[in-house]
């Protein structure tokens, strides 16, 4: 039986939060979800753009792909998630997912934990739900020149989640697609700042666990 995958980098010092990035896929798959394809390796550089005070899960799926109704993203998600009440009871947690991953943060966002999502590009379909976002803090950016996942869908999504009660931003990066190579600096940087603002300013968990 295949289960997710974890590639942990731990905080300096007891964490502050603790981001769970998500990579990209395909809609259909069952094939193993490796880690030298480039939609699991785009993740790396956005994990180096992270303060050094959060722990940082880098998640590998079980599948390439969504698999209609399966959503099998959204499982090995919410596995992750029960890890993170293991292992970190109480500490926030921050999605930040690309493409299929970004559509897997924000469905999986309804999990008591999670207090922020970040999706960069995220694919949309009509009638994915945003109930789940109300009361968490959502930035969703999308390059105009995207040819894969649509823009104007992620914009229609923000304005219902926004309806819906989270507290959300939605930005047009211009000048680049659906890879975020074009700009990557400003990419990596626009998730560094987004997961800066949201780590608490009290004392950090002492605990330091994996």
């Amino acid at each position: 039986m295949r289960v997710p995958a974890l590639e942990i980098r731990a905080a300096a010092g007891g964490p502050r939060a603790l981001v769970i990035l998500l990579h990209g896929g395909a809609a259909d798959g069952h094939g193993r979800a490796h880690r030298g394809r480039a939609a699991y390796l785009r993740m790396v550089p956005f994990q180096r753009a992270l303060p050094g005070d959060v722990t940082v899960w880098r998640l590998r799926y079980r599948f390439r792909g969504w698999n209609g109704a399966a959503a099998d993203p959204v499982r090995d998600l919410e596995w992750a998630l029960d890890q993170a009440r293991s292992r970190h009871p109480g500490l926030p947690v921050v999605l930040v997912g690309h493409s299929m991953g970004g559509r897997a943060a924000l469905w999986g966002a309804g999990d008591p934990q999670v207090s922020a999502v970040c999706a960069l590009a995220p694919w949309i379909e009509p009638g994915d739900p945003v109930e789940q976002l109300a009361g968490r803090t959502v930035l969703i950016a999308h390059g105009v020149a995207d040819r894969i996942t649509d823009p104007a869908a992620s914009r229609r999504y923000a304005a219902t989640a926004e309806k819906a009660g989270a507290d959300v931003t939605f930005l047009a990066v211009t000048g680049d697609g659906h890879g975020m190579l074009r700009r990557a600096r400003y990419w990596h940087r626009l998730v560094g700042d987004f997961v800066r603002a949201q780590i608490p300013r009290g004392e950090p968990d002492r605990v330091r666990t994996a």
